[in-house]
């Protein structure tokens, strides 16, 4: 856990560093270098798979925790399986659109990042 905790640490900050020079190659021609919409992206890309990890770790959490609780009241009660089955499937849709909605904010942080428009 710790092994891979710290390889995706580095994988991140060698994206947030490397991401200026990246951007900066194509403006180095001109002999102008604006490192601001470099740095912007960079912390961009970051902002997104934390969105991402943390959404989706969240609603990993809770539907795990749904079905434990729903596979243990089928357990102890065998005929309230109707009732049991159709409230656990309403409750992970609720939980699988807040997945949903982690994805979207971190699409919009990728392609439609609204920071972006104040550079220019």
């Amino acid at each position: 856990m710790k092994k891979s905790l710290t390889q995706m640490l580095v994988a991140m900050l060698m994206v947030v560093v490397s991401a200026p020079f990246v951007f900066a190659a194509g403006e180095a021609a001109t002999g102008t270098v604006d490192y601001t919409k470099a740095i912007i992206v960079g912390i961009s890309l970051l902002v997104a798979g934390l969105a991402i990890a943390f959404g989706t770790l969240g609603t990993g959490l809770g539907m795990g925790n749904g079905l434990n609780g729903a596979t243990n009241a089928v357990g102890r009660n065998p005929e309230a399986q109707g009732k049991i089955l159709l409230t656990m499937m309403v409750g992970l849709a609720m939980i699988e659109s807040l997945a949903i909605y982690a994805l979207v904010i971190a699409l919009i942080v990728l392609y439609a990042n609204p920071l972006l428009k104040y550079l220019s």
